[in-house]
């Protein structure tokens, strides 16, 4: 992910650079776009998803010269209160992006380590170095807080807890609302009892559907479709 050539610092200049460069960076939309995409998939998901934290530093050092373009704004300009609205927007987009995340962790802690643990060799990661080192924080302190409040107090036999059988899974055959941005072809349906046979689908792109989120989790993941 690129940062753009021109930063959305400039959005508050009227001059526009001239640079051939720009054709191959992303602008200050399309990051925005990203970020928001983002966001509404975390938010709408029932597990967790690839960590953006590429798109995430990109927006954090594009607010702070945005904020730094605003300290020069004449006072009294009316421009000045418009941009500190979309720099307000942008940080709520990005801390509820951020703490979608953060609430996941800690509700499926055991499940999305042993998902970072188990990942293939070149796979993206889940978790972003510093959820990382949260989630890992989390399972400790976790553990030791019911090995001194409760197992200890057990019986021997029942002193040992596997986190993983403790704490429920994201529970992926729930139903979410998406659009769809690439046209797909022969989507496997799962059926809702033994009793009906599968069945494939087209999605048309711009189409919106309620689906099974198992069935759509891999266009989520690459992009084709959107929650919503």
């Amino acid at each position: 992910v690129f940062c753009f050539g021109r930063k959305m610092s400039d959005l508050l200049s009227d001059e526009v650079p001239q640079d051939d460069s720009m054709e191959d960076v992303m602008t200050p939309s399309e990051l925005i776009s990203k970020l928001e995409e983002a966001w509404q998939n975390e938010k709408f998901s029932p597990e967790l998803l690839q960590n953006k934290s590429e798109v995430v530093e990109c927006v954090m050092e594009q607010l702070t010269h945005m904020e730094s373009n605003l300290l020069r704004v004449k006072k009294g300009d009316a421009k000045a209160s418009i941009h500190r609205m979309e720099i307000d927007r942008i940080r709520f987009v990005l801390s509820s992006y951020l703490r979608s995340r953060l609430q996941k962790i800690e509700k499926f802690f055991p499940h999305v380590l042993e998902r970072e643990k188990s990942r293939g060799e070149g796979d993206p990661s889940l978790l972003s170095p510093e959820e990382f080192a949260f989630a890992k924080e989390y399972y400790a302190n976790t553990e030791t807080y019911l090995k001194a409040v409760a197992l200890k107090r057990m019986p021997p036999n029942l002193q040992t807890l596997n986190m993983l059988k403790a704490v429920p899974e994201p529970y992926l055959d729930s139903f979410v609302f998406l659009r769809v941005k690439e046209r797909q072809e022969n989507i496997l349906v799962e059926p809702e009892s033994d009793d009906q046979r599968d069945y494939v689908v087209d999605l048309e792109e711009g189409s919106q559907h309620l689906m099974r989120y198992r069935t759509i989790a891999p266009l989520v993941s690459t992009g084709a479709v959107q929650l919503i």
